[in-house]
This record gives structure tokens, sequence and C-alpha cells, in this order.
């Protein structure tokens, strides 16, 4: 198949990129070109800003796909620009939503894809929510061959997935285990989440392309297994080889004392537990199921990250505001016990 992928080369679409390379399949990449190296075979680079909507249809002009697919569309109006340049040139039209907008609180633990979509916390889930009702308007409208893909949390080899972080990586939490210090949990660390690594993600979203079945569908992607918080955290500690020295905080607490947005990546998000249903994925994709367990996928990517020193990025401001957290929430036991 030709297949374009505006992006290509993030999280999860690098290992669905090399994926499709090892098929033999045709792939262009419309990106900037800043991580293309670390792929091989029949790839044709466009090299361009996404955002400069006459380059890239210059790029295009003379070129139909099979498939595209947008990896870094997050508003209606950069779908409104994908409409324009790819309406007559693909069969079909991959956008990748999130599995945040399903609706927060849950009414119901266990998700499918007709959980209603609506996420009142964090304005990153209602922009994806408007995408997915702006591509299915011109579906139905207009015959464009959408199909809607809600990934939940996944991860790679660089970063080990977490609840409470900051903006540089996996890093600081992973030292601040290896050094005994208070590593932050929200909650009481025993709500379910679900982690899925990006090669067992890859292997279903290629089931899905050119599948006459996906057109004007919304189907997730996710493994079948869930764990705590605490098991996750945990899991970390043994792969390192140390204790877990954790504090437990509500979600709540840890939005009012900062300024990183947990109100949208916890209470909308990792602070509910959710255990997904992928039955449409797998009536999709026959015989597809997530290999890769938990335990399996964050040992691996802890010891990926500790012989990468490229991956150890250090963090000082979230390190400090995890200090004092810790500090205040002592201080506070230890005043109210007299």
């Amino acid at each position: 198949m030709k297949i374009l992928f505006i992006g290509g080369t993030g999280t999860i679409s690098m290992a669905i990129s090399k994926l499709l390379l090892s098929q033999g399949h045709t792939l262009y990449l419309v990106n900037r070109g800043n991580r293309n190296l670390a792929l091989s075979g029949d790839l044709v680079e466009l090299k361009a800003d996404i955002n400069d909507e006459a380059a890239v249809a210059s790029l295009i002009k003379d070129l139909s796909f099979d498939v595209v697919a947008d990896f870094i569309a997050f508003t209606p109006d950069q779908l409104e620009r994908d409409y324009r340049l790819f309406q007559n040139k693909t069969k079909q039209f991959i956008f990748i939503s999130s599995a945040s907008a399903y609706q927060k609180p849950l009414s119901d633990y266990r998700i499918t894809e007709g959980t209603p979509l609506a996420n009142p916390y964090w304005e990153y889930s209602r922009n994806k929510i408007a995408c997915e009702d702006y591509l299915m308007k011109m579906y139905r409208e207009e015959g464009f061959p959408v199909t809607i893909v809600r990934p939940s949390h996944t991860y790679d080899e660089r970063n080990v997935p977490l609840g409470v972080h900051g903006d540089k990586g996996s890093y600081s939490v992973i030292k601040r285990i290896m050094e005994g210090k208070p590593v932050i949990i929200h909650g009481d660390g025993t709500s379910l989440w679900t982690i899925t690594h990006n090669s067992d993600f890859a292997r279903a979203f290629v089931g899905l392309l050119g599948n006459v079945h996906a057109i004007g569908e919304a189907v997730q992607i996710t493994s079948d297994e869930s764990v705590t918080w605490n098991q996750l955290y945990q899991i970390i500690a043994d792969t390192l080889g140390v204790a877990l020295n954790a504090i437990h905080v509500s979600s709540e607490f840890l939005t009012a004392c900062s300024d990183y947005d947990f109100e949208g990546s916890l209470t909308g998000d990792k602070s509910n537990t959710v255990v997904f249903d992928n039955s449409k994925l797998k009536r999709l994709v026959p015989g597809y199921t997530a290999t890769i367990r938990a335990d399996q996928g964050i040992r691996s990517t802890v010891e990926y990250v500790l012989s990468h020193p490229e991956c150890q990025v250090e963090d000082p401001k979230f390190d400090a505001w995890c200090d004092k957290v810790a500090l205040v929430l002592a201080k506070a036991a230890a005043e109210i016990k007299g």
C-alpha cells in the first residue's frame, strides 16, 4: 500500500512506521525530518510543516494514497485543513483521537466505543471530541472515508508510563526511586489503569489499514490488562532492585498546589479506573491481542532509559516540587498528631 503519515516518528507512530516499512509498504512522511534517520525501507520524505497548507498541497499534487493518517492533529481547524488536502486523494483517512475523551467521571468503568464522550476537566480531550464530531460529519455528509482510533496510555522504550511527572520525561521519577526519595502516587494508588506498548499498538493499527470494515468507525486500541498504580510503581522499584518510598496524594490537592495540568491529566484521565473492552478491535483485526505485559514492558523500558544517557534528562523543577509536597504533608501529619 501507499501510505502517508502526518508525523510518523512519535511515541505511537514510530513503531507503526517501522512495522509498515518492514512489511514492504511505501511510506510517505510529512514532517520536518528530525527523526526520520531511525527508519529504513521504502520511505519517501516530504519535508514540510503540515501547517503550511500551500506547501503540502504542492508536494502531494500528483500523488494519491491508500491511507492517510494524522498523528499530530489536536483541534478541528487542523482536521479541516486535512480534509481540504486529502478529500480526493485517499481511500481511508485515520485520525488519532484519545481514550481520555470518554466521559469523566465514568458511569461504567468498562469502556467500549459506545461509552459517551464528555470530559469537562481537560481541554485536550474536548478538542479531540470536537475533531471526531467534525470528521464524522464529513463522513456522513461527504463520504470522507474516516476511521477514528482512540489510544489510551501508550508508551515506548524511552519513557516509563507514570501518573505524576514533570515536563521532561520519566527519568526524574526513576532517579527519585533509585535514591529512595518520596515518590508521589495520585489517590491511594488502587485505581486500575491500562498501559499499552507501542509495538502492540502498531500491530493493531496496521490491521485497520485498508480495512473496509473500519471506515466510518471509531476503534479503541489498548491492552486487555489493567494494573493498579501501586503495582505499576512497584514494578519500577523491583526492576531497580530498591524499596519504593511512595506517598499517596489526592488528585485535587496535586492540582491545587502546582502549575502542572493535573486537573486534566489526573482528574480528567489517570485518576479514573479504566478497563477497556477491545471486542470491536478484535472483530476488525482477527487474531489480534496485546502480548507485552505491564511488568515486561516497564522492565525493558527502565533498562533502556538507564542504558541510554540521552534519555536521562534531569528535571530540577519537578524534583524540587516533589520534595516540597512531601515535606509539607509530613509537617501537616506531625502537627495534627500534636
